[in-house]
């Protein structure tokens, strides 16, 4: 298991858009990928999952992975977040 806690970038945070890049780039990935914000917990490959923890700018959220490709998954995630989705 590999995690990584990062702080949202962009100013409106994992609305339809960037969460949609998020999603397709945890499916680039075998492992099974989680999203954390304060207590819950979803499936980073769900869109549905990542918009209901209403995720806005500056919010910091832990990547979680488990699986072959683990840390490049969550490496991967933590830059996209960090990049603010290029918006």
């Amino acid at each position: 298991m590999y995690v990584k806690d990062v702080t949202v970038q962009n100013q409106v945070g994992l609305h339809a858009r960037p969460a949609t890049f998020f999603i397709q780039k945890a499916n680039e990935f075998k492992s099974s990928i989680w999203v954390e914000k304060e207590e819950r917990r979803v499936n980073a490959k769900s869109l549905l999952g990542v918009l209901s923890l209403g995720i806005i700018g500056g919010t910091s959220i832990r990547i979680i992975a488990d699986g072959s490709d683990e840390q490049q998954a969550v490496d991967g995630l933590v830059e996209l977040v960090e990049s603010g989705f290029a918006e």
